[in-house]
């Protein structure tokens, strides 16, 4: 083994918090109308399953209050955040009660909420749901997609939001 690998053994949640944040994700707004009024919340666990049929997963702690709302709705709109989208992703993150307010989003005719600036809006309807130790694996089939070339993704690495170099930058010359 090398000398510069720090092996620890994990004691607690906050160490492995710390150990996964090493690993980059893009961020993922994940959204309904209920009731008449857009819920919503952010997740790092965004993966994309499969091409045929196109299906996507995220993670859900059991402990989520809004999900269970979320679990109702018969479509979802997951949108993948944009650079500028990190103060709503704080407020999606928090447990206020108004989590859209001042922030521009769209609903679509099956009550998807998509949000204005992402990167890529999916249109989704629940397919599978895993317990997985703390958390649930929901799985969801694409209905629809709507990809933003022109929009940089907002990124999630060491416990903070990050913006990705442009392709051009050689990293001596950029900031």
């Amino acid at each position: 083994m090398s000398e510069n690998m720090n092996m620890a053994v994990m004691a607690s949640q906050s160490d492995l918090r710390r150990v996964f944040s090493v690993f980059p994700t893009g961020v993922v707004a994940v959204c309904a109308m209920v009731e008449g009024r857009p819920v919503g919340f952010a997740v790092n666990s965004f993966n994309s399953v499969s091409l045929k049929p196109p299906l996507v997963s995220i993670c859900v702690a059991r402990t989520s209050t809004t999900w269970p709302l979320l679990a109702q709705a018969p479509r979802l709109g997951l949108s993948v955040l944009g650079a500028q989208h990190g103060g709503l992703c704080r407020k999606l993150a928090s447990r206020s009660a108004d989590r859209f307010k001042d922030e521009a989003w769209t609903v679509s005719n099956d009550g998807a909420v998509l949000i204005d600036g992402a990167a890529l809006w999916l249109e989704c309807s629940m397919s599978a749901n895993f317990t997985a130790g703390d958390h649930d694996i929901v799985v969801f089939d694409v209905r629809e997609a709507q990809l933003f070339d022109a929009v940089k993704p907002l990124v999630f690495h060491h416990s903070q939001f990050r913006e990705l170099m442009n392709e051009e930058c050689v990293p001596t010359q950029c900031a």
